[in-house]
């Protein structure tokens, strides 16, 4: 039996900031939007009135989130 490990030839390179950084905001921006339209109406509305709940209002009925 052979006492062989293997080593590897390379070590994998860390990811520069600068290509993480874009992925990062817009993962944001899409949790930002995904809050504004499946959560922002009644006791956890960020902005008072109903403007933003009828602004997105059919895009909630498309992704399936219930309002009235």
């Amino acid at each position: 039996m052979s006492d062989t490990t293997f080593a590897p030839a390379s070590v994998a390179a860390p990811i520069p900031v600068r290509q993480i950084l874009p992925w990062i905001v817009f993962g944001l921006l899409m949790v930002l939007a995904l809050y504004f339209v499946g959560a922002e109406e009644g006791a956890t509305s960020l902005i008072p009135g109903m403007y933003v709940h009828e602004w997105v209002h059919d895009s909630r009925h498309l992704l399936g989130f219930p309002c009235h």
